[in-house]
């Protein structure tokens, strides 16, 4: 397959177009799944991202009066549906490699298997913390930060293993991916913090860059030239998300902690059913997209939340 780093070199300047697909829930099925991506490879996406969710735990009180707590997976499937993709639609599957849930052991398991399948492309992130929990806690012999996930990754490529560090080994091909925020992470103190997190993740191997959702991409710009001025050269993928319904204006900036520019808020909540929404969210995605493609935005990566119709409508104005 096909690193990231190659297709966007490969497509001499013109923009890619990609998504990001999350796993159906637990006995949900993978053919709805692939269903929703099969109308958008008319747009011949190369790559498609997958996400992977971390455990969850239940507070279940027992008859004595105490709580258990039992620990579940809501969206199991990462690696089976990063095959179904490869297999079905000849792209290359990006599956999301995290810090939280996982031990170092665990994490070169899962790296194994993905290099097996020859699956060449991860995307590595810290992850969320475990629901209910607010805070975020390493698993006992995990990583607390992404940084050192991405080192974890770079040492594989250079076929140094756990407890086989005197051994020649067969290295990895992995093209890492790692993330930014151009509207700062909400844990960071401040953006010179949150952008040093960046450097490190640089340092240590990254190969590429996948912004969080913004919609007011003055953001990018600004974050894509302090990057160059720091001498990070590596590409900016811009990750979007277009308006699907008057509720998204409460929900994603609580959730993803991003401000939403003043004329989509107007628009959006001038709109008196979801349906006009959704349009006013196609119509500020196309405009933004312009401006990127202008810009010389590699990749337009569609964060499309397992709904495809109005990204397919996006990307027929822009491909």
């Amino acid at each position: 397959m096909t690193k990231i780093t190659d297709h966007i070199r490969q497509a001499n300047g013109k923009p890619i177009f990609s998504i990001e697909v999350i796993p159906p829930l637990k006995g949900d099925s993978l053919k709805n799944l692939l269903d929703n991506i099969e109308p958008l490879m008319e747009f011949k996406p190369p790559f498609i991202d997958v996400t992977y969710h971390r455990e969850e735990y239940i507070e279940q009180p027992q008859p004595d009066g105490t709580i258990r707590k039992i620990v579940t997976r809501k969206r199991p499937g990462t690696v089976g549906i990063c095959s179904a993709i490869m297999h079905r639609f000849n792209v290359d599957p990006v599956p999301h490699v995290l810090c939280g849930g996982f031990s170092r052991d665990e994490t070169e398991d899962f790296l194994i298997d993905l290099n097996y399948l020859g699956i060449d492309n991860v995307l590595v992130l810290r992850g969320d913390p475990a629901k209910p929990f607010k805070t975020f806690k390493a698993k006992e012999n995990g990583f607390a930060y992404a940084s050192e996930l991405v080192e974890q990754v770079a040492n594989m490529n250079q076929g140094v293993y756990l407890h086989e560090e005197d051994k020649p080994m067969a290295p990895s091909n992995f093209c890492v991916g790692v993330a930014a925020y151009p509207e700062k992470h909400f844990e960071a103190a401040d953006h010179d913090i949150d952008f040093e997190y960046l450097r490190q993740k640089v340092a240590k191997g990254a190969d590429y860059i996948v912004t969080q959702m913004f919609f007011d991409n003055a953001r990018y710009f600004d974050f894509v030239a302090r990057c160059r001025a720091h001498d990070i050269h590596i590409p900016i993928i811009p990750g979007l998300k277009p308006i699907s319904t008057r509720k998204q204006l409460e929900i994603l900036p609580r959730l993803f902690h991003l401000e939403m520019p003043d004329d989509l808020v107007q628009a959006v909540s001038a709109c008196e059913t979801d349906a006009d929404a959704r349009q006013v969210g196609i119509d500020w995605s196309i405009q933004q997209c312009r401006e990127l493609i202008a810009a010389g935005a590699p990749v337009l990566h569609f964060y499309t939340m397992g709904k495809a119709d109005n990204v397919q409508k996006i990307a027929r104005e822009l491909f």
